[in-house]
This record gives C-alpha cells, structure tokens and sequence, in this order.
C-alpha cells in the first residue's frame, strides 16, 4: 500500500467555519499572542487564558467537519495515509481519519501547569464538561492547563512527524502558509523524488518543487485524489 503524509494547517478548517489565527480578521487581532498562546501569558492571567480556549473549544464542537476533512479519511482505504496537523482541532479525527498527529496540541485535552509535556497528566475533555475551570487540577496537583503548544515552547511530537515521512510516496501541503517554524521545516524531511502537492487558494512562498492546486481544501483534495494520486 502506498504512504502519503499530509500536512494541514489553518485553511483545513475554514470551510468548515472556524477562525484562523492569522490573517485578516484571525483571531491574533483580537487577542495578543503575548496574552494567550505563551507560558508568560498563562502565568500573568491564566483565567484569560483558560476562558479563551474554552471559547475556542465551544466554537469547535458547534462545527463540522468538511468535505477536505472526508476525503482525506477516504483515502485510507486506498493508501497508507498520516496527517500531520498544526490544527488543534478535532475535525480529521471527527471525519474519520485514524492516524493523526498534533503538533500544536489538542483542544479537547488538558494538561499539567508543571509538566505540559507529560504524557501521564494529559486529560481527555468530555463532550459532556469541556469547559475547564480555575481550580481544575491534573494528575500532579496543579492547575490544569490547556494542552496546547505555545509559542516557546518544544514541539513535542515534532520527532513523530518527522519519522511519519520516511518511506513516503507522496507529501500533501493543505492550507499553511509554511511559515511556522519548525512544522514549515517538516520539507527538508522529505525523501528525495517524492512528489510534493500544495493545496492554497492563496499563494504560498516555498523553494520546494511542488504541483500547486489554487483551490480551497474541498476542492483541493478532489482535485489531488482524482487527478493525482490516482496515478501513484
């Protein structure tokens, strides 16, 4: 069976109706990073920033995954398939998708004050109370935090993403603009040959080789499984 990797960021999800980050209207113009995605931010307010993703947390839950999202679980049943996600969403998982790995987290997990990176006091939210509160605590006693990677802060799974490319026949780019550090760098792991496909309705800068499609996710990965990858 045939590997591919598949690396999605923000624009995954916008068809599905949630805010990006960056860009017009994201939600960085809101709110300052500075306040509520580093270590700093969580220590100087951490009840901004637990209300923050519980916003976030309710928005996601209130979506549905996209037509992207299906297709891309569609294709395990034809290839070996691995998303790579800078999503702290749930929607691949939602649409079917049984190999995902986090970069930046999940939205629907909390961890330690003390030891965000420890797998032990990682807590799974349920649908039923995804609301996290001052007071809330992790296994270890302290404060439970959101699981997310924040800026600062070691990518974690960045190790499992990278092993995710060896033997690869092909490597998806869905809606990032590659230039979040060290996800964007996930390119230079690419085996050598292997076809690259870009899936942006926006132009996006990159010294690889790669068949752009100017489409949105949807559109995009139709477009990739109907006329490409169905020549691998």
């Amino acid at each position: 069976m045939k590997k591919i990797a598949v690396l999605t960021g923000a624009g995954m999800s916008v068809e599905s109706g949630l805010s990006t980050f960056r860009g017009g209207g994201g939600l960085w113009d809101s709110y300052p990073v500075e306040q509520v995605a580093t270590p700093e931010g969580y220590r100087a307010n951490p009840e901004l920033v637990i209300e923050f993703y519980n916003k976030r947390r309710v928005e996601m839950l209130e979506k549905s995954p996209n037509e992207g999202h299906r297709l891309l679980a569609e294709l395990e049943s034809k290839f070996d398939v691995t998303i790579i996600t800078q999503n702290v969403d749930n929607l691949h998982e939602r649409a079917g998708s049984t190999n995902v790995i986090h970069l930046h987290g999940e939205l629907m997990k909390g961890c330690s004050s003390y030891e965000p990176e420890n797998l032990e006091y990682v807590r799974e939210l349920s649908l039923e109370a995804p609301l996290m509160s001052i007071g809330d605590k992790a296994g270890d006693g302290s404060q439970l935090r959101p699981f997310i990677v924040w800026f600062g802060e070691a990518v974690p799974r960045m190790e499992d993403a990278v092993m995710a490319l060896r033997d690869i026949d092909a490597f998806v780019i869905i809606g990032t603009s590659l230039n979040v550090y060290p996800a964007a760098g996930l390119l230079n792991y690419v085996p050598y040959g292997v076809p690259v496909y870009l899936i942006d309705p926006n132009e996006v800068r990159t010294s690889c080789n790669a068949v752009v499609i100017r489409k949105g996710a949807s559109e995009g990965v139709r477009i990739l499984a109907e006329e490409y990858l169905s020549k691998l």
